[in-house]
């Protein structure tokens, strides 16, 4: 009985790590947009700008302005590109004034930035620009399940590396959990996501050459699972070896602090 709500408070502290990995995912990702307030004309605007646009169509960045007083410009090129800026005027459509930029091809990124006008006010949402990603629409029936698992594996990683601390018992099957469970979320439903969103399935090491190591994304999901193999080979041997699992535990949880989509796939229009 007492194993047993020890092991009930570890899984609920695997649990409170892993949502507060996911929050500092969220918050800290390339791809999420970024919020913030100016004022102009003696008004506060709050906006929340996107940095990832799905689908085949003009990307639409919409600012909230109920002053029609209150207009808008905006400048864009691609991002690693010799293009020049080009300055368009945003457009108002009712309360809002929105920025269209041309689309690109998945994984092509363009560089943006937007200023309000009033008069000769000039007020600049963001002093640095941001960066746009494009990707093809990924649909909910792989980005779901892919979430969720990958998640959960780093919920069963984060308490078999407790299981580990505490010489648990269970340390070998929750060991080869984890290895089944991120086995599907990163090797199956990640190249599969990927795919739909980028159109290849796999941009890390080693296939862009053993000198290039290509997407983040793709060689700290491979990092993890190799370490998670071995470990997992070590402790059916001996049980005594838990080392191994709490130190691929503490790798997954170090890669899941590094924020999803840094070094993503992307086109180097310099190149073309």
């Amino acid at each position: 009985m007492e194993y047993r709500i020890k092991s009930l408070l570890l899984w609920i502290l695997a649990f409170v790590l892993m949502a507060a990995s996911a929050v500092y995912q969220r918050a800290k990702g390339p791809t999420y947009p970024t919020k913030g307030e100016v004022i102009i004309n003696q008004q506060e605007i709050k906006y929340k700008l996107i940095r990832t646009w799905e689908g085949a169509t003009e990307a639409a960045i919409k600012v909230e302005v109920s002053d029609n007083n209150i207009g808008g410009v905006y400048q864009f090129k691609r991002f690693k590109s010799h293009d020049e800026w080009t300055e368009k005027q945003m457009v108002r459509e009712g309360n809002y004034l929105i920025a269209y930029l041309p689309n690109l091809p998945p994984a092509g990124k363009m560089m943006y930035e937007i200023t309000l006008t009033n008069g000769d006010e000039r007020v600049k949402l963001e002093e640095i620009p941001l960066i746009l990603r494009y990707k093809g629409v990924v649909p909910m029936f792989i980005l779901l399940p892919h979430i969720f698992m990958i998640f959960l594996a780093m919920m069963f990683s984060t308490r078999t590396g407790m299981e580990a601390i505490i010489r648990g018992k269970n340390l070998v099957s929750y060991s080869l959990w984890t290895v089944i469970i991120f086995a599907v979320a990163g090797l199956f439903l990640g190249p599969v996501m990927q795919k739909y969103a980028f159109d290849v399935y796999w941009t890390g090491w080693p296939f862009k050459g053993f000198l290039n190591f290509g997407d983040m994304t793709d060689n700290k999901t491979l990092a993890a699972f190799i370490l998670w193999v071995i470990a997992l080979v070590q402790v059916r041997k001996n049980p005594k070896k838990w080392g191994w699992v709490l130190a691929a535990s503490i790798l997954m949880f170090v890669i899941y602090l590094i924020p999803h989509s840094i070094m993503g796939s992307e086109i180097d229009y310099t190149k073309q």
